[in-house]
């Protein structure tokens, strides 16, 4: 059954959202909409807290061995203006100087500890969400730029969560308890160490919030220099062979200058955040200097309050810095944490790993299907309509029948729509009206995880994962016996090739496959799928790298499969599907005819031409 006619888009409607991913976000537009860096960023730290607080404690009791120590130097000054004795005051100083000493270690431990946790859990929660992105959001983002997502922009969240947080909060307590010990000493000099202190704040609170945006800008370059080596070096061959090594260095260069130019602001920021962190402390010690100094002379002040309270400004600069040093490190947190969020905002597939669905199919698959042969589902479209984004409609209402165990053909010319049917069966895209039957069940209605449970897919390029040639075998079917592997090894004549090869299936294939020709990944790919025992196989172009003699044993263990699954192929090579049950003639993302090989030659005046191309049938001046 075949079906021409096409419908109006909207006749049909699509399938509902997968969940929260995809309610609310435009697949074009931008996805940062609506984050909340600062919340976002504390819902990071929030598993830890317990752990934060701990360390911030930790700090807490080390600042405080500091802040009494200015009062236990103020007592032993006046014990030796007295002349009484100083033992006692002594001990206690080093005391505190020691457990101060050792509370910093532990905290130090403490915190990067929990840092490295906060990372992981970072980090996991990225590779989970980018390995099941949906297709098309794949499709949109160079995969460079995801990986520095999960590589450089977590590394300054990990500290903005953690150390950030931490340094913040002790500096401000430990400020606060300063300025407090500081009022009890003498108020004039207090007043005079704010004026100078509130003065640089204001400048500081212009400051920070410009390294956030340099970070940004910084990790965004970052990531294009990795989408830049990742098209060279994916694509090293072309580059090479093209000579275009120096258009893919320029290209790459300017990511580099970017994140240069970005890093220098940055940098530019910090330094003169600490320019005005130690400029503040400087000139609260002159200023104090100078203020105490004309009151211990008019008699209005003691020597020893004068002396504990420069103690105390001196003191300052090592919570002021750790307070500076922490909003630095939030700026740069908040500036990562929304690339991060970006992330998390992307629609993804949140149906693909169902216990019931995930287990592999070797051998239990095998034993399944040989028990039910000529069982095969059939596969129906049913007035299907795609377009992808900007472009004009790949599908205008398809509508077709591939009964079960049988072979389908689809053929025509390039960009017909034949790649995107197999896209649509397997629920890379959905399609905009239109239904999709396995068996009868709209795969619209069918988790994820089934629908490709029951489909085995060769690519075109037929890709080859890197590790062992046993690895890429057994890659969706790991409980397959040594039997099986041996039936299809010699089914796809590989046989050979691993008889040569002295570690036989541990073999390593390279980065891609690289050490394999093209046509030994092809058959790779076919052994791949036909191992899986699946109840549909897709064939794109599998046969176009071999030559005559493989591909004829190609076709006869299609032929097998098609005996207990139901097949269907795309075919630029007329010749590898001639004796197939139904070929189907597709146009413009049309169906223009269907029916067997001679039944086409017959009807059909594009299938003629396309046979006659390839010398299957005798072209029109021949005939003549």
């Amino acid at each position: 059954m075949t079906t021409t006619d096409p419908i109006p888009p909207q006749a049909v409607p699509r399938p509902a959202p997968d969940g929260p991913e995809d309610r609310g976000v435009r697949p074009d537009g931008p996805v940062d909409s609506g984050i909340r860096p600062l919340r976002a960023l504390l819902r990071q730290a929030r598993p830890h807290r317990y752990v934060l607080l701990g360390s911030l404690l930790l700090a807490l009791a080390a600042s405080a061995s500091g802040l009494v120590q200015p009062l236990v130097a103020r007592a032993v000054l006046d014990a030796l203006a007295r002349g009484t004795t100083v033992t006692g005051a002594l001990v206690l100083l080093g005391v505190l100087v020691v457990a101060g000493a050792v509370l910093t270690g532990l905290q130090s431990w403490w915190q990067q500890r929990t840092s490295e946790q906060v990372v992981r859990s970072i980090r996991r929660d990225l590779v989970f969400r980018l390995v099941r992105l949906k297709v098309p959001e794949l499709d949109r983002r160079p995969p460079g730029d995801l990986v520095a997502r999960v590589t450089s922009d977590s590394a300054l969240v990990q500290n903005a969560a953690t150390q950030g947080l931490v340094m913040i909060t002790n500096g401000l307590l430990t400020v606060v308890g300063a300025i407090a010990l500081m009022g009890t000493v003498s108020g004039l000099l207090l007043g005079v160490t704010l004026a100078v202190l509130l003065g640089t704040g204001a400048l500081l609170g212009l400051i920070l919030p410009r390294i956030r945006e340099a970070v940004a800008r910084a990790q965004s370059s970052v990531g294009a220099i990795g989408a830049a080596l990742d098209r060279s070096l994916g694509a090293a061959r072309t580059v090479k062979a093209n000579g275009a090594e120096a258009r893919e260095t320029a290209r790459a260069e300017a990511a580099v200058q970017e994140a240069y130019e970005a890093g220098l602001t940055g940098a530019k920021y910090v330094a003169l955040v600490q320019v005005l962190s130690g400029v503040a402390i400087q000139a609260a010690f002159l200023a104090v200097l100078g203020v105490g100094g004309a009151l211990v002379a008019s008699g209005g002040l003691d020597a020893s309050q004068l002396i504990a309270f420069l103690l105390y400004v001196f003191y300052l600069a090592s919570p002021i810095a750790s307070l500076l040093g922490g909003l630095g490190m939030l700026q740069q947190g908040l500036g990562a944490i929304v690339r991060i969020e970006q992330v998390r905002h992307l629609p993804t597939e949140n149906d693909v790993d169902l216990p019931e669905l995930t287990r592999s199919v070797g051998a239990v698959g095998q034993r399944a299907h040989a028990q039910r042969e000529l069982q095969a589902p059939p596969v129906e479209f049913d007035a299907v309509h795609f377009a992808y984004p900007g472009r004009e409609p790949a599908l205008r209402g398809i509508g077709f029948t591939v009964p079960g165990a049988t072979r389908t053909a689809l053929v025509g010319l390039s960009g017909a729509g034949k790649t995107t049917m197999f896209a649509l069966l397997q629920r890379f895209y959905e399609p905009h009206a239109g239904a999709i039957r396995i068996g009868g069940r709209d795969i619209a209605r069918m988790p994820r995880a089934e629908v490709r449970r029951r489909i085995a897919y060769v690519e075109q390029e037929s890709p080859v994962m890197a590790g062992t040639l046993g690895d890429n075998l057994r890659y969706a079917a790991t409980d397959a016996s040594d039997e099986e592997i041996t039936e299809v090894l010699r089914l796809t004549r590989l046989d050979s090739l691993i008889a040569r090869l002295p570690d036989g299936l541990d073999t390593e294939v390279g980065n891609r496959g690289v050490a394999l020709s093209g046509g030994e990944r092809q058959r790779l790919a076919i052994a791949r799928a036909l191992l899986r025992g699946p109840e549909v196989l897709l064939l794109d172009e599998a046969t176009a790298q071999l030559d005559a003699s493989n591909e004829q044993a190609l076709r006869e263990a299609v032929d097998q499969a098609a005996r207990r699954c139901t097949v269907i192929l795309i075919a630029h090579r007329l010749s590898t599907v001639t004796d197939a049950e139904q070929i189907i003639v597709l146009e413009n993302g049309r169906i223009r005819a269907a029916g067997s090989h001679a039944d086409l030659v017959d009807a059909d005046p594009l299938y003629r031409e396309l046979a006659a191309s390839q010398m299957l049938v005798p072209t029109a001046d021949e005939r003549r």
